[in-house]
């Protein structure tokens, strides 16, 4: 295909976005179709079905390529590794329906916004709009840039002034028609699946169309009895697939249905302001937000007066949010842009709650609506559960491979049957179904079903240990995790702060500590003004509710707060404001009470936040600023900062205190200034610096004991925390997370400045400074540490967000330098901890992420297991949600992730060899032309290897974590070793058992005793030949070498599944699984039962012969030897870790995980790490792209 017929044939949908998809236009064509339809006729809909699995072959069928703008069908393709293929049908959407006013040309505009794409996919004269639906979004052609763009959202091009006049006065009625039949409906609709198509679906899977195929097989050759039995066994376990499927469809229907149908007050340009419901809501609406508390069907940008929200559900912290409106500025930046990190504290979000409106003295609270339906944040969480996104990981991509290769060894039994049975001139018919019949045994029906039996008892165990899990194929995950990142506050230190001191600051110098433990009330002052006023909390129920820091802040100061609505009406005082007096604990102070005037919120990514205030009964104007010391002394004059500043800073900090710095600035405004219309810059600037807050931020009992048995078990611990550097550090030697002999090694990197480059410098430590000499000679010696896992004991990097930042930006190369060592990453915004989890991954870690769920979404969803400690039973933020709020919870998730794979592994291991050995038994009576019993094949099938199935995973997890991981590659050469060695073992018994009984001297190939005689009676040597019995009739299944191949394949099953069932490291030994060990003992028993019970009924019913005592006792001779032999095998060899250790070593075999790589590397680099330097970058205009997530604007 030319270059320019294929950039027409393909194009990308979201690019650079999470959800980025190729896509391929084609269109259909009709002899392409009748042959396709032909081809289903005449293969029985087996055509049909392939293209049910295959939708790419499909397309390729029915379709011939063409370019995007004449396409009727649309195949997409998923970028990532998976290459997953969509078939999309191409709809039109006819707008001639809605009875538009005549256009007199064809550049007239049928959408007030110019820039809307709406107007550019608009075909003239017929109306219509070309459009497909994609994961719940519909995307529609634009035909100015030729390609499918995204509806349902306002462009993000309109700066703050568009959005104020192209929408401030609502939309006409024409142009809401035209929005809502283009953009959809706004609604979040979670349709409830039919039962039958669950089914449906269920039943087309591969494997149960491979199983019906087997079980018509056996059917046909009348093994009624066990095909019964599975076929009742898939029904329960696709009924219980399909109840649990419609079960969660159910819920998820309800979590969502009444956000559909919520009445909200909208105004139009001709019609005013009226109810409706919010399903008819379009982009670009204007809302007038009522007083009473409601939820948000919609995502909306507020345009005029101030809201409290609760957006609980999509962070999982209960704190309220105050949002403010969009500025009223002419420049033309677009609107994010215009407020960078901090958008999103105009923007109001669908699921979250209102819980207060501040109306201006303009009118009511407004809003513009910003997105509709699974646009909203709310329908990207809802599309997030419907939609998960695929794991990697090589256990299920191994187990594939491993099918395939037994279905290889299947189609050798086929070939090998069909020789046999042509050899010995047997009819097709039964050729043919007995060569299908060896096939279909090679391949156990329930291998998919034991990678799944681990991980469901798994997460029963972790649900027992209140750990909740919406994602259970990441438990398996868990088993391989070597990297747990770590949030500070609120996970390893406590949730609540305690109020320490006050350093007050008086002509750049610090005074004396105000202690909170004296009990002494706070003298009046600026720092007292500060502490009563700059926070966000609200009176919400007689209570005051807000961030636990605020709280903690404000009770300091003895004042109490009020609504100024029940404040008497004070004079000067808007009535939205918040009022906050002196209680009758405080000193006295000159004052009546202080008005909130006006909020610009806290942001993790601004690391401040500021209120104006203004003194009851004065016409006086002040500006209060909170934040990180080092971000609120940057907006201070430098006269007011102390000169030892630093210094004191140091002292607090490497304490582990958390410090809050305080500033202040006198507003000269007038009355009649518009706060809402107040740039942040314009205010936040020659700010007095006033003090530091010290706050105790104590670590949690069980923070230490944790990371030390992580450290001990070589998992690698690091903070990423949006506190300050030098408390993240403390609480990091504090918890054990960095060792007391380690040093610490700061790395600050600059952005160019001009024509000086970006630069990054090393120094270490203040606590390593004493044990500096001869640091310039520090290396890592791998081999000889006692912790690989952790990387190193003697060095340890840490920086903040602003320097990883420069770092991804500037220092790329460097980057997995820095990682393999780094431990505490400070000051980290949102987008940062998720970019840094993704870029461990890159370095091969499997990586969990625990945190309390608030500003850390996207770092949970993005760790292969996210942990979020949450009260909720599960939250939508994370795979794993723990009730209880510690850090216990992720060895537990490690012990119970390591026990679910290795059992998922012996499982795995033990249906192969069940298979394989059932094969080869088959095999062998073949030869002879017979084969196993109806009964025989269903005690091997259902008494013996579907109750060890089910009963094998039980074993509990072992309670300490060894020091290695389980493997997690089924393709692995221990476990290949022990599939062909068991293999091997398990062949050569059969065949000795196979060729020893025709050895026998009362051996006949024309069975005729079936009954064994009494006591007293030897059983009668039959003509070696088998002249005596000529008019005896020949069975397919009464033979001596059934009878004796039947307990050696059926005992040696219960052997492996005993053999398989290891127990320490990862699993408690298999004598604690009493179901398991138990079961094994019956099984056992009822076999020797069968094996030496003289009993008429058994014989007949087993379809066995009599044989002599003795042969039976070879038999247990030669069922025991091969015990010995395969225990030792798997036990003493096989699972010897220090032998494999030394044939790795004998080898040179190296992990070629890129963090091992890079650890080798530098490990012989004599100048790293580097100290006491400065680097600059080559090339300072290198960028790269850092996806933009949910970032919560909350502290850390």
């Amino acid at each position: 295909m030319e270059e320019k017929s294929w950039k027409d044939h393909h194009a990308l949908l979201n690019p650079k976005e999470e959800n980025e998809l190729e896509i391929f236009g084609y269109k259909t064509q009709g002899c392409r179709k009748a042959m396709c339809i032909a081809g289903y006729i005449f293969s029985c809909g087996a055509l049909l079905l392939l293209f049910y699995w295959k939708p790419a072959w499909d397309v390729w069928a029915n379709c011939i390529p063409c370019n995007l703008q004449e396409a009727d069908v649309i195949l997409l393709r998923t970028t990532d590794e998976f290459q997953k293929y969509t078939r999309k049908k191409v709809t039109w959407i006819d707008l001639s329906t809605l009875n538009l006013s005549v256009r007199d040309t064809s550049d007239s505009l049928f959408i007030a916004d110019k820039d809307s794409v709406i107007n550019r996919a608009i075909m003239k004269p017929e109306l219509k709009v070309r459009s497909i639906q994609v994961q719940k979004i519909r995307y529609i052609w634009d035909l100015s840039v030729k390609q499918f763009q995204k509806v349902g959202s306002l462009d993000d091009s309109n700066s703050c002034y568009d959005i104020h006049h192209k929408f401030g006065t609502g939309l006409t009625r024409e142009e809401q028609n035209i929005r809502r039949l283009v953009c959809g409906p706004n609604a979040i609709e979670v349709e409830i699946r039919p039962i039958w198509k669950l089914l449906f679906k269920e039943i087309l899977n591969p494997f149960y169309v491979f199983q019906t195929f087997t079980l018509t097989l056996w059917l046909s050759q009348g093994y009624i009895e066990y095909s019964v039995a599975i076929i009742i066994l898939s029904v329960i376990s696709i009924g219980l697939t399909v109840y649990d499927l419609r079960q969660q469809s159910v819920k998820l229907h309800d979590l969502v249905e009444e956000h559909n149908k919520v009445q909200v007050t909208a105004c139009t340009k001709d019609e005013g302001c009226k109810k409706l419901e919010s399903r008819y809501l379009v982009p670009g609406d204007i809302l007038v937000l009522e007083g009473k508390k409601h939820s948000l069907p919609y995502d909306a940008i507020l345009i005029d007066g101030g809201c409290i929200v609760d957006e609980g559900m999509l962070t999982g912290e209960s704190i309220p949010v105050t949002k403010t409106p969009l500025p009223h500025t002419e420049n033309t930046k677009f609107w994010k842009t215009h407020s960078a990190e901090d958008y999103r504290r105009h923007v109001l979000f669908c699921g979250t709650e209102v819980i207060q409106t501040k109306p201006t003295g303009k009118g009511p609270v407004r809003a513009v609506v910003l997105q509709t339906g699974f646009n909203t944040a709310k329908g990207d969480l809802v599309r997030s559960i419907l939609y998960p996104k695929p794991m990697n990981f090589k256990l299920y991509r191994d187990a594939f491979k491993f099918i395939i290769i037994l279905t290889s060894i299947g189609v050798l039994g086929l070939i090998y049957t069909v020789c046999v049975y042509v050899q010995h001139k047997k009819p097709v018919a039964e050729t043919v179904a007995m060569a299908l019949l060896l096939f279909t045994v090679s391949v156990p029906p329930a291998i998919p079903a034991a990678l799944t039996t681990g991980i469901v008892y798994a997460q029963k165990r972790l649900k027992n240990k209140k750990i909740f899990c919406i994602s259970p194929q990441r438990i398996n995950i868990c088993g391989q995790i070597n990297l747990v990142c770590f949030d500070k506050t609120g996970t390893l230190t406590e949730d609540g702060l305690d109020l320490w001191g006050l350093i007050p600051s008086e002509g750049s110098r610090f005074q004396n500590v105000h202690s909170f433990a004296s009990g002494t009330p706070l003298p009046w002052g600026l720092l007292c003004g500060a502490m009563a006023s700059c926070h966000s909390l609200i009176v919400l129920d007689e209570k005051i509710q807000g961030d636990p820091l605020d709280r903690k802040m404000f009770e300091g100061t003895c004042w109490e707060m009020e609504d100024s609505s029940t404040a008497h009406n004070k004079a000067g005082v808007p009535d939205t404001s918040v009022i906050v007096k002196p209680g009758p604990n405080a000193r006295n102070a000159p004052v009546d009470g202080i008005a909130i005037l006006h909020q610009f919120p806290f942001s993790s990514g601004l690391q401040r936040m500021s209120v104006i205030t203004q003194q009851i009964g004065k016409d006086q104007y002040d500006l209060y600023m909170k934040g990180a010391p080092e971000m609120v002394t940057s907006f201070c004059r430098p006269e007011t900062v102390p000169t030892d500043f630093v210094k004191e800073l140091k002292v607090y900090t490497t304490q582990g205190f958390r410090v809050i710095a305080l500033a202040h600035r006198a507003l000269n405004m007038g009355n009649d200034v518009e706060l809402d219309n107040l740039e942040r810059e314009e205010v936040e600037s020659d700010l007095t610096f006033l003090g530091l807050l010290i706050m105790e931020n104590r670590l949690k009992a069980e923070s230490k004991p944790v990371l030390e048995e992580l450290s001990a078990a070589r998992i690698r611990s690091v903070m990423i925390t949006g506190d300050n550097l030098q408390t993240a550090i403390t609480v990091a030697k504090n918890s054990g997370m960095i060792s007391k002999t380690s040093q610490v090694i700061l790395i600050e990197a600059s952005e160019p400045e001009g024509p000086t480059p970006a630069s990054i410098t090393w120094q270490l430590g203040e606590d390593s400074k004493q044990n500096a000499s001869g640091i310039t000679d520090t290396c890592v010696n791998i081999e000889e540490r006692t912790s690989p896992e952790r990387e190193s004991n003697n060095y340890h990097f840490a920086l903040n967000g602003k320097s990883y930042q420069v770092i991804v930006k500037h220092f790329k190369s460097l980057l997995p330098k820095i990682l393999v060592n780094g431990t505490v990453f400070a000051r980290m915004s949102p987008g940062q901890k998720s970019s840094l989890i993704e870029e461990f991954q890159k370095l091969n870690y499997y990586v969990g992420m625990c945190g309390d769920g608030a500003n850390d979404c996207g770092a949970l969803k993005m760790a292969h297991a996210g942990i979020s400690l949450s009260e909720q039973e599960a939250s939508v933020a994370s795979p794993f949600t723990s009730q209880i709020p510690n850090v216990e919870c992720v060895p537990e998730l490690i012990r119970e992730g390591r026990a679910a794979l290795v059992a998922s592994f012996a499982v795995f291991k033990y249906l192969t060899l069940y298979g394989l050995t059932q094969f080869i038994g088959t095999a062998l009576l073949y030869w002879q032309l017979q084969i196993f019993g109806n009964y025989q094949y269903l005690m091997q099938d259902v008494v013996i290897t579907l109750l060890v199935c089910l009963t094998m995973s039980l074993t509990q997890a072992y309670p300490k974590l060894a020091p290695y991981r389980p493997p997690g590659q089924l393709i692995s050469p221990p476990l290949l070793l022990s599939v062909i060695l068991h293999t091997g073992i398990t062949a050569i018994m059969l065949l000795c058992g196979f060729l020893l009984v025709k050895q026998q001297p009362w051996y006949s190939e024309m069975a005729n005793h079936r009954e064994c005689p009494p006591a007293n009676h030897s059983l009668t040597i039959p003509n070696r030949t088998g002249t005596a019995n000529a008019t005896a009739v020949s069975s397919s299944v009464l033979s001596y070498e059934d009878t004796t191949l039947w307990p050696l394949t059926t005992i040696n099953c219960i052997i492996l599944a005993f053999v398989f069932s290891k127990g320490k490291p990862f699993r408690k030994p298999v004598y604690t699984n009493y179901i398991f060990s138990v079961l094994l003992l019956i099984q056992l028993g009822i076999c020797l039962f069968l094996l030496f019970a003289d009993i008429n009924a058994v014989y007949k019913g087993m379809l066995f012969l009599c044989t002599p005592t003795i042969w039976r006792v070879y038999i247990l001779i030669m069922l025991f030897v091969t015990f010995c032999v395969s225990f030792f095998v798997e036990d003493v060899i096989l699972q010897n870790r220090h032998l494999w250790l030394l044939i790795k070593k004998c080898f040179r075999f190296r992990s070629r995980s890129q963090y091992r790589k890079w650890q080798r590397k530098l490990e012989k680099d004599p100048t790293w790490p580097p100290l006491k330097r400065k680097d600059f970058a080559e090339n300072s205009k290198n960028e790269i792209y850092i996806n933009p997530i949910y970032e919560h604007d909350e502290e850390n």
